[in-house]
């Protein structure tokens, strides 16, 4: 793989972004309520993806969620880092505002809102988007099987994904269980987040841009990590 980002980050990791979801809870909107009526009927939503953090990218994905389990996704995207992995996950927040970040949430004003910068506005991660295997948070970078470009573009589709419990329910922007997250989901409270950008436009991810390390691993560039694209999947 040419880029520096083949490690599998772990249970670490996780830590990080569950007590960020906790931290972030006091400047969060109250919790999003969700309607059981109709819930087991199958629903289709779609989303726009639009750019973060200038990074040039777009794309839209559509997802078709029935009980407990998205029964197909499609995301396509273009504009991103090309030939380069890309994490892709949907995340939601019970005390989250469920919706894609702003410059607002740039907390230590470098320019840029990183990973756990976002948090309060997407969510925990409650499902990673792979090409295979396991689908659950504790993949979330798991950079070895999500896409990669090819010339900033990729087409990604996978069936069956079973939504699963997330720690974290009671805590303020923490996840829930399988079937409070499908619900949400369905309920339009899903955000779509692909990571990975090229800052210093040099064709790689590295640590010489101004960003340096990832606010999640001190071993991984900022630029594989931060996000990109978001859509509100509707």
């Amino acid at each position: 793989m040419k880029r520096s980002t083949s490690a599998i980050l772990g249970t670490s990791v996780l830590a990080l972004l569950a007590a960020a979801s906790v931290g972030a809870g006091s400047a969060t909107a109250a919790g999003h309520s969700h309607s059981t009526k109709g819930a087991d009927k199958t629903v289709t939503l779609n989303a726009t993806l639009t750019e973060l953090n200038n990074s040039g990218a777009s794309g839209t994905a559509t997802a078709t969620v029935r009980n407990q389990k998205i029964q197909h996704i499609e995301v396509h995207a273009q504009g991103l880092t090309p030939d380069a992995p890309h994490a892709q996950h949907i995340h939601y927040g019970q005390q989250a505002l469920n919706e894609c970040p702003t410059l607002a949430l740039d907390s230590n004003n470098d320019g840029r809102v990183n990973t756990v910068e976002g948090i309060p506005a997407y969510g925990p991660v409650v499902v990673s988007l792979n090409t295979t295997g396991d689908t659950t948070p504790a993949s979330f970078l798991d950079v070895s099987r999500f896409p990669v470009s090819s010339n900033g573009s990729y087409s990604y589709s996978r069936d069956n994904i079973e939504f699963t419990d997330v720690a974290g329910t009671g805590y303020a922007g923490g996840g829930g269980t399988a079937k409070q997250i499908a619900d949400s989901i369905r309920d339009g409270e899903g955000v779509l987040v692909i990571h990975g950008l090229d800052y210093d436009g040099n064709g790689t991810y590295n640590f010489s841009s101004p960003e340096g390390a990832s606010e999640l691993d001190p071993n991984l560039p900022a630029e594989a990590t931060d996000p990109a694209v978001c859509g509100v999947l509707r």
